[in-house]
């Protein structure tokens, strides 16, 4: 058995593009809804806050790591 049969074909340029621009919407909806939840709810739960906040860091770990992955290492293992 073969497996480069197994391989797919996968545009790595665009996942990788793609993958940073949602790390990139991540962070800016994140840090908006955090600055716009200040500014005109200030009441609004921790849990809220939490999940912005949250939105935010994965915001940045996605749009770091998805280009390394998708345009370094993968096409790399091929």
């Amino acid at each position: 058995m073969s497996h480069r049969n197994r391989s797919r074909n996968i545009d790595y340029a665009r996942a990788a593009k793609l993958g940073f621009l949602f790390g990139v919407a991540l962070f800016v909806v994140g840090m908006v809804g955090e600055i716009a939840g200040h500014a005109l709810l200030p009441s609004l739960p921790e849990s809220v806050y939490g999940l912005l906040f949250s939105m935010e860091i994965l915001g940045v770990l996605v749009g770091f790591f998805t280009p390394i992955t998708f345009g370094a290492i993968l096409p790399l293992t091929e």
